[in-house]
């Protein structure tokens, strides 16, 4: 038995995929009829789930690299023994046949990546950790609650094949999180709207990354017109016993919070939709802004310039240049008001058109945000009115949504100021 010592110890070395022992030599609804054994990262460590098939059950282990090949091992060695293995890396396979009378043969073979990619599929349609090798802040293998809820994840950990987009859109997402956590303040229950929350993925998202995972005190509120929408996520945080999120129904314009505002998400809230998420946030003073615009169309209505005319002629090239200047002009008001401003992908284009995320940190006092960038690079950025964007709301005839709040809050500080 060496020999399938060996050749199981070669393949767990060299980054196994996945181990199947099946066909076994005694059968029966108390014994196991099938072992698998892969590889999940679990707190960022490498370990081997085992999974054994008895009947209609399953029941599952995990263990590390030395524990794998022992357990493979006793699964050909041990009576009831296994008489046939499968075992799959990235550049080959082995199969090991085990004769009634103990003879070994082992079959090995080159195999591409392709093909040892879909060894790993199993008839529930996931896919395995060492497959997607990507570390990911919510890992394969490791069920995240929500996750399951939100049949993203089977109850293993394991991704649903046909949700895969929305895994790495969710992960995607914490990692904008991520990296402006520490600018949240420390000294207090976190609060935090979420316009357009829709079904809540990302809600879910955030609030275990922040609680559960980073151990934060936080209250959540997500906001939508959509009330059986709002009942179903409601519901699932009192399952989840997510007691900091609540949810809802509400439009945007007229949400009025009652404390203090740390941050506010807004994801593919519709057109102007953003622009009243924005306009609250700079009124609350929020911390953090995560804005992922959709459904751009106000200025695409409003645009007239003779000198972009070649241009904004074509249809479909004045719809997609509106959308994306509607979101800088947004960035630039943004930073008026103080905030540190970055436009970022946020998922790959191939999966949604809708990707660009604006993430808004505030630094300075409103205005002061512009001239800490003009120091560094050394040209002046203001003009006479205060906003950089008025020359080209002038130019293009434009009167964004946006821009016209922050000017009334603008004109209504300076009369409060006279009187």
């Amino acid at each position: 038995m060496e020999e399938i010592k060996a050749i199981i110890q070669k393949y767990i070395d060299q980054n196994l995929i996945l181990a199947v022992a099946n066909n076994p030599a005694d059968k029966g609804e108390d014994l196991i009829s099938k072992l698998k054994v892969r590889p999940v990262m679990i707190r960022k460590e490498c370990r081997y789930q085992i999974t054994g098939t008895k009947g209609a059950q399953e029941f599952h282990d995990n263990t590390d690299a030395e524990g794998a090949v022992r357990i493979i091992c006793e699964a050909v060695e041990q009576k009831p023994h296994f008489k046939q293995v499968e075992l799959s890396n990235a550049a080959s396979g082995a199969t090991i046949l085990i004769s009634k009378k103990g003879h070994v043969t082992i079959k090995e073979r080159k195999t591409g990546t392709k093909e040892a990619a879909s060894a790993v599929k199993g008839s529930t349609g996931t896919v395995s950790a060492q497959n997607r090798a990507k570390n990911y802040i919510i890992p394969e293998g490791e069920p995240a609650d929500f996750l399951v809820e939100l049949q993203v994840m089977n109850k293993d950990g394991y991704v649903v094949k046909a949700r895969y987009d929305k895994f790495r859109q969710i992960n995607r997402y914490l990692e904008f999180v991520r990296d402006i956590a520490d600018e949240l303040p420390r000294k207090k229950r976190l609060r935090i709207i979420d316009f357009g929350c829709g079904k809540s993925y990302l809600t879910f998202a955030l609030y275990w990354y922040l609680h559960e995972k980073r151990g934060l005190e936080v209250n959540i509120t997500g906001l939508d017109l959509k009330k059986d929408v709002i009942e179903n996520c409601a519901g699932l945080a009192r399952r989840l016993k997510y007691d900091g999120l609540e949810f809802l129904h509400g439009d945007i314009a007229d949400y009025k919070a009652e404390d203090d505002i740390d941050m506010v998400v807004t994801l593919h809230a519709c057109d102007t939709a953003t622009d009243y998420a924005l306009y609250n946030a700079v009124c609350w003073g929020a911390k953090v802004i995560l804005s992922v615009p959709c459904c751009q169309h106000e200025l695409n209505k409003q645009i007239k310039s003779d000198m972009l005319q070649p241009v904004i002629r074509y249809g479909l090239i004045k719809e997609r240049m509106s959308a994306l200047m509607t979101d800088a002009l947004r960035a630039d008001m943004l930073e008026e008001q103080g905030y540190k401003v970055q436009i970022l992908e946020f998922i790959d284009m191939e999966h949604t058109p809708k990707n660009i995320l604006i993430r808004a940190v505030k630094k300075y006092p409103a205005m002061m945000g512009k001239k800490k960038l003009s120091d560094r690079s050394g040209s002046a950025v203001q003009d006479t009115d205060g906003y950089t964007c008025e020359r080209f709301m002038k130019e293009t005839g434009a009167d964004l949504t946006l821009y016209r709040l922050l000017k009334q809050k603008r004109n209504y500080i300076k009369n409060e100021i006279q009187i």
